[in-house]
């Protein structure tokens, strides 16, 4: 005999399952942002005190104009590279929230799928074209889940694409100014 309530239980253990495992991706993420940043204001710092100390040492003003482009670029490089580096987060983390939503949508559409096969077998006599009209909707919303998630990947894969490309235009340009 079909069982409707162990069926829902099942299905709202897994929407648990989920939760927690978002939260702990989510958590091991912000870890790594704050890693990030705190790096980023330690660098800055030790940068600002050695501006300090090379400023108080100039003893011209052609020696002040050339440190100020050095200080310049050292400055762009560091930003570069943050940005770089939150980039590289920020791609990590969408690559385990995309997985994560991906296997929670697996695992729905297969206890919905078994709910309604489980339930199509006890339904009442006649009621073989409102289940059948329901199996229709679910696989066309699947069809249209499944639609939605190779254009975001193809979306995403184009923006990775030229971020990495802007990223090496402007190291290029980095490294130019440098020789100049």
């Amino acid at each position: 005999m079909y069982n409707a309530t162990e069926q829902f239980a099942a299905l709202n253990q897994a929407g648990v399952s989920n939760a927690v495992k978002l939260a702990s991706l989510s958590i091991e993420n912000t870890e790594k942002l704050v890693q990030l940043n705190i790096s980023a204001a330690k660098r800055a710092i030790a940068q600002a005190v050695q501006s300090a100390q090379a400023v108080a040492s100039v003893k011209d003003v052609q020696e002040l104009f050339a440190l100020r482009a050095k200080l310049a670029e050292a400055g762009v490089e560091n930003a570069t590279g943050y940005s770089r580096n939150l980039y590289e987060l920020s791609s990590e983390a969408q690559a385990g929230l995309s997985a994560l939503a991906e296997e929670s949508w697996a695992s729905y559409q297969k206890g919905v799928a078994s709910w309604v096969e489980k339930a199509s077998k006890s339904a009442p006599a006649g009621s073989d074209v409102a289940v059948n009209a329901f199996k229709s909707t679910f696989a066309a919303s699947t069809a249209a889940f499944d639609q939605f998630q190779k254009a975001t990947k193809q979306v995403v894969e184009l923006a990775d694409a030229s971020v990495r490309a802007a990223a090496a235009t402007a190291t290029k340009a980095t490294a130019k100014a440098k020789r100049a």
